[in-house]
């Protein structure tokens, strides 16, 4: 619906002192660019940057928001490039040091868009990344009411805190979002509220078309409320009178650009062209009689998201059964000289235009950084605002006594990627209180990736207050059974990447915002892995620790053929930050390897963790396990901090280091090197990254806390240095820099072409992963 312009005041405290604040604001978070930019010193020349007009459009919004309407339990999503308003929201309210304002941009001062991880003062979500931190606030609702289901089996409902969103009308060109909203949860969360900033402006134009009706459309067909604040209280005033029908069709049939291109035109000109020549004329002009020319040019500028007045009407008819969007419309550059301007998009204020700006907004450009006098009604509405929201320090405690071991060998013929089921089941018998931590997230991939038996072990969870029936549970045939409950412990999504790592990077911020660890764990097909990478490296840059696993992986799922297998994953551990990458190829090495990466879930100095698996069936006897406890566990040890010695001869002429899949053709092209007189050890790497940090060490560099240096002294000792072959199922440069340990003569093996569909043993052979080239390699290195 759209809300009616309001007539009459229904603010309690004062329009005229909501205005001082609401003037502060803008000057304030004016200030900060213009001060990064123009007055502090900068050596390199460069642009420093920042956003004056995107903040100025959605000034009103933020200062009613805090003003008025936010609780501590809620939570807010601000769009990236107005951070300059919410550091002067917190400044005014006492959560930020005014020195800080000085900083944005500068090293250890104010990030450049909103971040959880780096900022000094209180921010929700980072949103840097356009269009994920939008959608962010709705897996944070889930995320909130799963830890909160975890005491009472269930939870929902505003209590918990809304989860607003403030966003950038270009941001819902983003996939993400829509993708997100697609997802079945998301019409039962009535505490999600976006507010859509309508500046009809992007970054190099203005909007073409007019979008708000096709947005209230998908927005509506989506289950969500629709709220829309087109105009302001003084406009409404003229729409009320002679003429003003037709005044108001006349704005409202506006295409974009002539809006905006009326907003540069002085008073005069935009009262002649509002009234213009067609059938109408004459009563838009009656409906402006009796308005200035400046009066005018004010009232074609007052629009909804402008007007605290039609905000508090918005805020007041929000529907809490279901999510809400309020489409609020405003002007890019808001009472700013580049108001309107279709490239204002990263444009500043000179100095002239900040010393004119100053006096109109009631700041003293010699002291530019003056917050509200503490004594009077805006200074201390600030500060009741301020002691109102003002939240308990989060503790949280981690997730103990998850078990290093089992304590059983695997036999058989099994597949890595069978362990990841079986792990998690063993965790439920062995330590039940942490398995009730462990949260599964799945695209639609559960069935294909060995969690059958998990999900129905601990059920589905949904948000909708009443569970699906299951019309399969008496059907002898079907294996996997959706038994959905607010307790479940699986979140099945639907095919969507963005969607999943989105969830799992809330899920595993829980052990900061609430206190409460959770451990996520989110499986998904390796090759799709990179198209999930941006939104699960910003969960992970905002604080968010989970585990991913990618499965099936590689060219090894041979008939899949190129489409589906994975070349350039296995790299991912060695550059992605705050992340920790295994590869492993036997069972046992799966099982130590998430379990270590359990443990690291939910606590300060913890990490994520992504794990690559493969279906390729593998015989466990080749692992050659240590029957003696204290062998075991040195091996343990070695294959967390990534690699073992597999086979060793008493003095090797080359080694080979292999990861994953491709361990078993190692192994045997040891074998049939040996039978030539050439003795090869078999090096069975765990972890790419984590030797790679164990080599900077040794140059001095700082790096992950899980590194562990001494792993190259027991598996790369130099005097057992020999030339290298490096092969996996992957890139080769993945390993490649294994040689410069010992700086060894090396051969690098992997893929680096499109795949094809083929049995594995030719697939290999197509891509030079085979026994025969690992042992050609071998031949050339030692002739």
């Amino acid at each position: 619906m759209t809300i009616a312009p309001e007539t009459t005041t229904t603010d309690s405290r004062g329009a005229a002192t909501f205005r001082e604040i609401e003037d502060r604001v803008l000057w304030l978070s004016t200030a900060i660019v213009d001060h990064a930019n123009r007055v502090r010193p900068n050596s390199s020349g460069l642009k420093v940057g920042g956003h004056q007009a995107s903040s100025a459009s959605i000034v009103t919004i933020m200062t009613d928001l805090w003003l008025r309407h936010l609780r501590p339990q809620d939570r807010v999503s601000v769009k990236p490039h107005a951070s300059p308003v919410l550091h002067a929201l917190n400044a005014l309210t006492g959560s930020l040091d005014p020195a800080y304002l000085t900083r944005l941009r500068e090293l250890g001062g104010l990030q450049s868009y909103p971040s959880r991880s780096k900022d000094p003062d209180p921010v929700d979500y980072s949103t840097g990344s356009v269009g994920i931190g939008a959608t962010a606030p709705i897996w944070g609702a889930i995320a909130r009411r799963y830890v909160a289901g975890l005491a009472s089996g269930s939870a929902g409902g505003t209590a918990l805190g809304r989860q607003f969103s403030l966003v950038g009308d270009a941001e819902l060109d983003e996939g993400a979002v829509w993708e997100a909203l697609l997802d079945p949860q998301v019409p039962n969360l009535g505490e999600v509220v976006w507010i859509v900033d309508m500046n009809r402006q992007s970054l190099d134009r203005v909007a073409p078309q007019i979008a708000t009706s096709r947005f209230e459309g998908m927005f509506a067909a989506l289950g969500w409320q629709v709220l829309t604040t087109k105009w302001g209280q003084g406009i409404g005033a003229l729409f009320a009178g002679e003429g003003g029908a037709q005044l108001q069709a006349r704005m409202e049939g506006m295409s974009n650009p002539e809006y905006q291109r009326m907003l540069r035109r002085d008073p005069a000109d935009l009262r002649a062209l509002l009234i213009g020549d067609g059938p109408d004329a004459t009563q838009i002009s009656r409906a402006l009689d009796g308005s200035s020319d400046e009066d005018v040019a004010a009232a074609f500028r007052d629009l909804g998201g402008h007007s605290p007045q039609a905000l508090d009407e918005a805020f007041a008819q929000i529907d809490d059964t279901r999510p809400t969007v309020i489409l609020a419309y405003t002007v890019k550059g808001y009472r700013l000289p580049s108001e309107g301007h279709p490239q204002n998009h990263s444009s500043l204020l000179t100095g002239e235009q900040m010393a004119q700006l100053a006096p109109q907004l009631g700041a003293d450009l010699d002291d530019p950084w003056a917050l509200l006098d503490p004594d009077s009604a805006a200074g201390r509405w600030c500060a009741e605002v301020g002691e109102a929201l003002r939240r308990e320090e989060v503790v949280a405690a981690p997730v103990d006594g998850v078990p290093v071991d089992f304590g059983r060998t695997p036999k058989g013929t099994v597949t890595t990627q069978a362990a990841l089921g079986r792990v998690l089941l063993d965790l439920s018998r062995e330590a039940p209180q942490v398995a009730a931590r462990v949260v599964s997230v799945s695209p639609d991939v559960s069935s294909s990736t060995n969690l059958a038996a998990w999900v129905n072990k601990v059920g589905v969870w949904t948000g909708a207050e009443t569970s699906a029936r299951n019309w399969f549970a008496d059907d002898p045939e079907t294996l996997l059974h959706w038994n959905e409950s607010g307790s479940g412990q699986h979140h099945e999504l639907g095919i969507a990447e963005v969607n999943l790592v989105s969830l799992l990077g809330e899920l595993g911020a829980t052990w900061s915002r609430w206190g409460e660890p959770l451990l996520p764990i989110g499986v998904l097909y390796d090759p799709f892995v990179h198209r999930a990478l941006e939104p699960w490296t910003y969960g992970i840059y905002a604080g968010g620790q989970s585990i991913l696993v990618g499965t099936p992986s590689g060219v090894t799922l041979a008939p899949e053929g190129g489409a589906h297998q994975s070349i350039t994953t296995p790299s991912v551990g060695l550059e992605q930050p705050g992340l920790v990458t295994y590869e492993p190829a036997f069972a046992i090495e799966a099982e130590w390897t998430l379990l270590a990466s359990l443990s690291r879930l939910g606590r300060a100095d913890g990490t994520s963790a992504y794990l690559r698996l493969s279906t390729r069936p593998v015989d466990q006897s080749l692992a050659g396990v240590p029957s003696d406890p204290v062998g075991r566990a040195r091996r343990r040890d070695q294959v967390v901090a990534g690699a073992y010695r597999l086979r060793r001869t008493e003095r090797a002429d080359v080694t080979i280091a292999a990861m994953g899949a491709v361990v078993p053709n190692a192994l045997a092209a040891a074998q049939v090197l040996a039978e030539q007189g050439i003795d090869a050890d078999v090096i069975c790497v765990t972890s790419p990254g984590l030797l790679f940090q164990a080599h900077l060490a040794r140059q001095g560099a700082q790096v992950s806390a899980y590194a562990r240096p001494w792993i190259l002294d027991q598996v790369f000792p130099a005097q057992r240095a020999t030339p290298l072959v490096t092969v996996l199922d992957g890139h080769p440069h993945t390993l490649a820099f294994l040689a410069g340990i010992n700086k060894v003569p090396t051969h690098n093996l992997g893929v680096t072409e499109f795949g094809q569909s083929g049995s594995m043993e030719d697939v290999h052979r197509l891509h030079g992963i085979d026994a025969d080239t690992i042992i050609r390699s071998a031949l050339d290195l030692t002739d």
